[in-house]
Parts: structure tokens; C-alpha cells; sequence
């Protein structure tokens, strides 16, 4: 199995439920991670990455993390010096469509996004309400774009889209489609040579359906327009993902393997969870399982079944354990407060 990991987690895109994944990995193998200095949960984003922004680096000693996972903006020479030559980099894409949907309802105190009543009111006349020197600009348009490294206000011309698609492909192993998160979840096991197990898992940080309402085909064009660069991204990989998918697994065989995941999920979600999944914040009994709730949205969690034998209770835990309160566990584990 392949240890030395790089995953940028692009926001919005089910990379929460990805990152407890190698959460999960990295302790099971005593992996070490590369961790915002003092414990923070972001690499200084949005600030483009560097090697000093994670605990324990030093220039001058050779130590290297075997994991990074935690939101930044990509600058790969900055990340190569934190993690070994070895290391496998992949990221995940989410159709830009629902990705400003859902970024419109989760930031929505961003400068862009606070002056409008809806998604459509700012689509109606986004140079009104966006301003491409504040600092929180990239919630509003091609936040994809914007996590890769690039400029989210850059050139669409067909040499420069070209440009930043053969630059990800340069950096990057591979691409997972959240839309296909299941086949996305299998190819990731092909390519760390993992197994079945290492890679289940429960969505973590989805928010309540009541908040999400359907948009008219309308407002989609004018979405993928304003968001063109991240949709020339969401595009492109989608289609090397299948190209992909029937050169290295078929069509076939990922069928089956995504049955057999979604088997084992099934089977894991009524050893683990109480009734029959996830459940609104204010109805989780368990205090240190209660996700972080931010703009609008509201994010769901879950409550486990009492009285479970350890080890299993120890592995659905983990399985339900929100992004922040797993980073800090881990974290603590990594660098130990000094004894008093």
C-alpha cells in the first residue's frame, strides 16, 4: 500500500468525507501528517502554500510528512519539500455547478455573497456585487480554479485553459469526480493498492436538503459561465476519469467492486448508527460528534449505537468523527502536549 500521500482538498466537493479517510489510513499505520503549524485546520488558505506554514518542518533537517491533506492552495514546489519524492498526488472535482450552489449557502457571509438575497439576484449582475481584489473573492467564482493555484479572474482563452489543464496533469497522479463517489472511492484503492475496508466510509459535512432547492437551466448556464475556468476543469478530468476507469479497472469489474463497497457500507452503518443514518445537529447526543455549523447551511452527523464492543466501536467512531475534532485528536497524538 502506498503510504506518501498528497490530497488537496478543494472545498465543497466531499473532500471532508475523503480527508477522514486518510485520517483513518494514517492512524491505523502510524503515518505522520503534515500539520498547519499550532494546530490549526487550514495551511494558512487562502494564502498559496509553503513549506513553513506545517508543524515540525524545518529547511534544515530532511524530515518529510507522508501525509498532506489539510485545505491549502497548491504551490508544488512548496508542497515537495514537505512530503517524499515518492509521494501520490490526487484532489476531487465537483461539478461547478452545485459547487457554487453550495459555496453560495456555506459562505455566505463572503463580501461577494452578503449584499444578495439568492444565487440568482448575484448571477443577475455578479460584477455588481464581486470584487476581484477582495480577499475572500474565490468563494464566489471558480473556487476550483482558485485551490488549484490559478487565478480564478485568469484568461478563458483555449491556450490558457490548455495551459492550466496540462499543469494539473503535470502535478497531479489523479482525479476523483464527487458526483461518482463511489467508483471515485474504488479507483483510489486501485491506485494506493489499499483495500476494501481502507476506504468506506459515511458523507461527513453534507448539509440538511432543506436548504438545497433546484436551480432553472437559466441560472445553470449563466453558473458555468461565470465559473468557466472550474467548469473547463470539471469537464476535462471527468472525462480522463472514465478514459481511466476502462483502461485500468472496466467497466465491468468497477461495478462490482462498487457493489461490494456499497455492500460493506451497509453493513457498517447498522453496526455503527443508531436509526437509519445521519441525523440534524441539534438531535446528535454525542457532543464531541457534532460537526462545526457555518453560514446557512446545516450539516448533519450521526449518533452511534450504545453499548458496542470496543474494537467496533473504536472503528465507527472514527468513521463519525467530524474533520476538526478528528485533525486536533490527531495532532495531539503527533506532538504531544509536554507533561506538567
Amino acid at each position: 500500500p502506498k503510504t506518501d500521500i498528497v490530497f488537496l482538498k478543494v472545498h465543497k466537493s466531499a473532500s471532508s468525507t475523503v480527508m477522514n479517510i486518510l485520517f483513518r489510513f494514517g492512524e491505523t499505520h502510524n503515518l505522520t501528517f503534515a500539520f498547519p503549524q499550532g494546530g490549526g485546520f487550514q495551511l494558512y488558505y487562502p494564502h498559496h502554500f509553503l513549506a513553513r506554514f506545517v508543524q515540525g518542518f524545518s529547511p534544515l533537517s530532511p524530515q518529510r510528512f507522508n501525509i498532506l491533506c489539510h485545505h491549502m492552495r497548491f504551490l508544488q514546489p512548496e508542497v515537495q519539500k514537505v512530503v517524499p519524492s515518492s509521494a501520490v498526488y490526487f484532489s476531487i472535482l465537483r461539478n461547478p455547478v452545485q459547487l457554487m450552489e453550495s459555496s453560495f449557502v456555506y459562505y455566505k457571509g463572503a463580501s461577494a455573497f452578503s449584499r444578495v438575497r439568492s444565487l440568482q439576484e448575484f448571477l443577475s449582475q455578479p460584477w455588481r456585487y464581486y470584487d476581484p481584489a477582495s480577499g475572500d473573492r474565490h468563494y464566489a467564482r471558480n473556487l476550483m480554479t482558485f485551490d488549484f493555484g490559478f487565478n480564478p479572474d485568469g484568461d478563458v482563452s483555449p491556450e490558457r485553459v490548455q495551459l492550466m489543464l496540462k499543469a494539473i496533469e503535470a502535478s497531479f497522479d489523479f482525479l476523483l469526480i464527487s458526483e461518482y463517489f463511489d467508483e471515485s472511492m474504488v479507483l483510489l484503492k486501485e491506485m494506493l493498492c489499499w483495500d476494501l475496508d481502507s476506504v468506506v466510509s459515511f458523507p461527513l459535512n453534507i448539509r440538511d436538503s432543506s436548504t438545497k432547492s433546484p436551480l432553472p437551466d437559466s441560472v445553470v448556464e449563466k453558473l458555468k459561465a461565470w465559473n468557466r475556468l472550474d467548469w473547463e476543469i470539471y469537464t476535462h478530468f471527468n472525462r480522463t476519469f472514465w478514459e481511466r476507469i476502462d483502461r485500468d479497472i472496466g467497466r465491468e469489474r468497477m461495478r462490482r467492486e462498487v457493489r461490494a463497497l456499497r455492500r460493506r457500507q451497509a453493513e457498517l452503518a447498522r453496526a455503527c448508527l443508531q436509526g437509519t443514518g445521519s441525523v440534524a445537529p441539534k438531535d446528535i447526543k454525542d457532543s464531541s460528534l457534532r460537526p462545526l455549523q457555518h453560514g446557512g447551511a446545516r450539516i448533519l452527523g450521526y449518533n452511534l449505537k450504545q453499548g458496542l464492543a470496543q474494537e467496533l466501536e473504536r472503528t465507527c467512531r472514527r468513521l463519525v468523527t467530524p474533520e476538526l475534532q478528528y485533525s486536533s485528536l490527531l495532532y495531539k497524538k503527533q506532538f504531544p502536549p509536554p507533561a506538567p
